[in-house]
């Protein structure tokens, strides 16, 4: 009994040692509330990638620059748009500077490369932050060409970072890659955050408040992801070979809130099926895209279903599912301690918060219909880069470059044991 007590006594320490900060729910505001930050300093910021990440499109609510100007104002001066594609990084500044918001965009230079941009730049261009929404295959490791975080660090030792999710979507024997990247981050001091938005939903952190107030330990997470393939035209993200599949690059949302409340994984416990696109159920009636181009080994499953060990002990669970046709995707994240159950229901659009609480069999519903995610942790980002003083609490990064690397680990380690499990036809 004694080694079991020994083994328990580790899983405590482990779950302490892997809670993740949080914020007071009640400091997540929308953007109509938050009051720019008052100052006549220009606030430099770098983009890194023009497209849909950065400027919005009609395929959801991601729009880096909405959210940036919303929070800086006039403060706002984009000194830098890089992007290898000339002519669409010069087409949305032009659209831009049409607007309301053209003082942050009308001396905006555009470079392809990093490089080109510090042989070019004045010492009134520094940025005060780079914000890195460039394709993953191009970042996250320390390979020449794909090493634009090393580059920011040696440019401009200091400057904060703000990098989009999955941190990378290479080969898994990369993954090291990952890590070295994240050493230097933390060994530079620089402020740095991962773009898992859902963690700074006003939801996720009323969850988080009642674990904490109440010493709980999280026991299971179980995590749906259904999205409707029939929306998705990237032939890119039906290949396996230039997406990394749906759970590294799609479903990370989800592994990464599962890990967010669970703590770490013990990686070698994951197990995983999947339901592959030669097997009778897995034919698709409504794509867009035309799959016989892509290579029979690179096609991507259909579902695939995991479940591992937290370190602490708990169990988690996540299902992706390709099977959804229309527009909208179904999502769900449960979460259950001892005497509580907390669901989280469509939180990409109108979240929803289902709470069982002890001594009672009934649901409490919870709405967040003005809930910007997107905005509170940009938010957030400058309030620390600031280093705003009237309330440190309320500034706080969610998600490390470190803690995006054990996601990303994740997502990996479900792909491979799907794949280990396969029935081969």
């Amino acid at each position: 009994m004694a080694h079991i007590a020994s083994r328990r006594s580790s899983r405590r320490d482990s779950e302490a040692l892997s809670r993740r900060p949080s914020i007071d729910p009640s400091k997540l505001f929308p953007m109509d509330r938050v009051f720019q930050i008052p100052g006549s300093d220009d606030f430099n910021v770098v983009f890194v990638g023009a497209g849909n990440i950065m400027f919005g499109s009609d395929e959801g609510p991601w729009n880096h620059s909405f959210r940036f100007e919303h929070k800086l104002g006039p403060r706002l001066k984009v000194v830098a748009l890089i992007d290898p594609a000339i002519d669409r990084a010069t087409s949305v500044l032009a659209k831009k500077c049409e607007t309301f918001v053209r003082s942050a965009y009308e001396h905006t230079r555009v470079f392809k490369t990093l490089e080109d941009f510090v042989k070019n730049m004045s010492p009134r261009d520094h940025p005060r932050a780079v914000i890195v929404g460039s394709p993953p295959m191009f970042r996250g490791t320390t390979r020449p060409g794909r090493d634009v975080e090393s580059q920011i660090l040696r440019y401009f030792p200091g400057v904060a970072l703000f990098i989009e999710k999955p941190i990378a979507t290479g080969p898994e024997d990369e993954i090291e890659e990952a890590f070295k990247v994240s050493k230097a981050i933390v060994d530079s001091g620089a402020v740095c955050s991962v773009g898992y938005m859902l963690r700074y939903l006003k939801g996720v952190q009323m969850i988080k408040q009642i674990i904490e107030d109440n010493n709980l330990q999280v026991m299971s997470t179980i995590a749906r992801y259904a999205c409707a393939y029939e929306a998705i035209a990237k032939p890119d993200w039906w290949d396996k070979s230039k997406s990394c599949g749906p759970v590294v690059e799609q479903g990370t949302h989800f592994c990464d809130l599962s890990r967010y409340f669970g703590g770490d994984v013990d990686i070698p416990s994951v197990t995983a099926h999947s339901l592959e696109w030669y097997e009778n159920a897995g034919h698709l009636s409504k794509q867009t895209i035309d799959e016989s181009k892509i290579a029979q080994e690179n096609r991507i499953p259909r579902v695939t279903s995991a479940t591992w060990k937290y370190e602490s002990g708990a169990v988690g669970s996540f299902t992706h599912v390709v099977a959804l046709q229309g527009h909208n995707y179904s999502c769900e994240l449960e979460v259950y301690a001892d005497g509580y159950q907390f669901k989280l229901v469509n939180p990409y659009v109108q979240p929803v918060l289902y709470i069982r609480r002890p001594g009672s069999d009934l649901e409490e519903t919870h709405r967040f219909p003005d809930d910007d995610p997107f905005f509170s942790e940009i938010s957030n980002l400058i309030d620390v880069i600031e280093d705003i003083e009237e309330d440190p609490e309320s500034a706080t990064i969610l998600s490390s470059y470190e803690d995006a690397c054990k996601t990303y680990e994740l997502t990996w380690a479900i792909r491979r044991a799907s794949e280990k499990s396969r029935k081969i036809v």
